[in-house]
């Protein structure tokens, strides 16, 4: 028997489901699955067990789309694994069902419209970096001083600890330790 399975979700504990609960009941949801998570945690039980329950033919139902994704890719993402697994999609509010051919649609307009945004994003990215050489900027991490280098891995040896003479001479932590490693002075350290 195939049927609607709701799935609700709140971001804190001082929300409450119950709202959402109850549209998707009265959209004849036999049984709701809810999260009370961050839409940015990728760990959501409660969408887990909803898929490990769901079967063929089911429908999975939810209020509004940012219930379900944060983010456009996150919601296509989520659908194409409900395709693969023969399970439809409907969205109440934004009124979006891909059980039917028009629902599909706009979930391949979606589709296109994040593949057009990264596209645009990756050019600005491109132009910025060109823009940047032609004003004679190096992007990317630049290369350590060599003095630098040799006076942290100095300082370590004399007896300051990585952070201190990271701090001292303008390092970041990480890159004073990176060089005790490479250098073999972690031997002063420890």
């Amino acid at each position: 028997m195939t049927g609607i399975l709701g799935y609700a979700r709140v971001s804190t504990g001082d929300q409450d489901v119950a709202g959402q609960t109850l549209r998707l009941t009265q959209a004849g949801a036999i049984k709701v699955f809810t999260d009370v998570r961050s839409g940015r945690s990728l760990d959501r039980p409660g969408l887990t067990d909803l898929f490990a329950y769901a079967r063929k033919g089911d429908t999975l139902a939810v209020v509004r789309l940012d219930r379900l994704g944060r983010s456009l890719a996150e919601l296509l993402s989520t659908v194409a694994k409900l395709k693969e697994l023969g399970i439809g999609f409907v969205s109440l509010e934004e009124k979006i069902d891909t059980t039917s051919a028009a629902g599909e649609l706009v979930f391949h307009v979606f589709g296109a419209i994040a593949h057009f945004e990264r596209r645009l994003i990756s050019e600005r990215t491109k132009d910025g970096i060109a823009a940047a050489r032609v004003r004679g900027k190096r992007p990317g991490r630049q290369p350590l001083d060599p003095d630098k280098a040799a006076a942290a891995i100095k300082l370590v040896e004399a007896g300051l600890s990585p952070s201190a003479a990271a701090r001292q001479l303008g390092l970041g932590r990480s890159t004073v330790y990176r060089e005790v490693r490479r250098t073999g002075a972690m031997s002063a350290v420890t």
